[in-house]
């Protein structure tokens, strides 16, 4: 069972929502055969680099959000993200456009390190207050991560992977996806938003049992037991 994950680096919901679907994985007794693959989004293609301000001041003047709206939102969901035991700082937040951290996290897919590369990202996002923007920090993780050093010093000398970005972006927009995160299970079932971990096990549960249904083996009309009785 394949299931593809919509995410921007700077999507603070998407971090809640990994948790509650990797709670969801880690109860589900097929887990071995779940094969995980993120998908580049972004919220805001239009941010430079590096915006001159905190991520407050950038919702409130670029988004047209009311400050005080913006901080309520914060508190919501710094509430929410210490319920999947997240510890979000917004305060010390760095805006800055993600995606030369989606093409960091395509290079980690091709050494097998995709789920590594996304995890510390957003960690370092909203818990760290560390620059995804920054070729510094993004390089230094990458090395941390173990990545080709050669490959790594490409994403800041050439356009590898960005093709790759942009390909997910354009088939989000293709299957119907507004925001983020957004999971897609066997391209049959697509789960929209941070969702309780109850929903998605029930979602895993029910695409296993289409893709995989139970055969009946032998005669139907075998010796058995049912609601009127046994078989004599």
């Amino acid at each position: 069972m394949k299931i593809e994950i919509w995410s921007d680096v700077a999507c603070p919901w998407c971090y809640i929502g990994k948790r509650r679907f990797e709670t969801a994985l880690a109860d589900f007794p097929h887990k071995d055969s779940v094969e995980v693959q993120w998908r580049s989004y972004q919220l805001d293609p239009s941010l430079p680099e590096h915006y001159d301000g905190t991520e407050l001041d950038y919702l409130s003047t670029r988004k047209g959000m009311a400050p005080a709206q913006v901080s309520q939102m914060f508190d919501h969901v710094a509430q929410q993200g210490k319920g999947e035991g997240l510890n979000y700082r917004f305060d010390n937040v760095v805006v800055a456009n993600s995606f030369t951290a989606h093409r960091l996290i395509h290079l980690a897919a091709a050494f097998g390190l995709q789920d590594e590369a996304k995890e510390r990202l957003l960690s370092d996002h909203f818990e760290h207050g560390k620059d995804i923007g920054s070729q510094e920090y993004l390089t230094s993780l990458g090395t941390e991560l173990g990545l080709d050093a050669v490959e790594l010093g490409e994403l800041f000398t050439t356009d590898k992977y960005a093709d790759a970005v942009r390909k997910d972006i354009a088939e989000a927009r293709a299957i119907g996806v507004t925001g983020v995160p957004f999971f897609v299970i066997d391209r049959k079932y697509g789960i929209s938003g941070a969702q309780p971990a109850e929903l998605f096990a029930q979602a895993l549960d029910q695409a296993w049992q289409e893709t995989n249904p139970l055969v009946t083996v032998g005669s139907s009309d075998a010796e058995a037991c049912g609601p009127d009785g046994c078989a004599i």
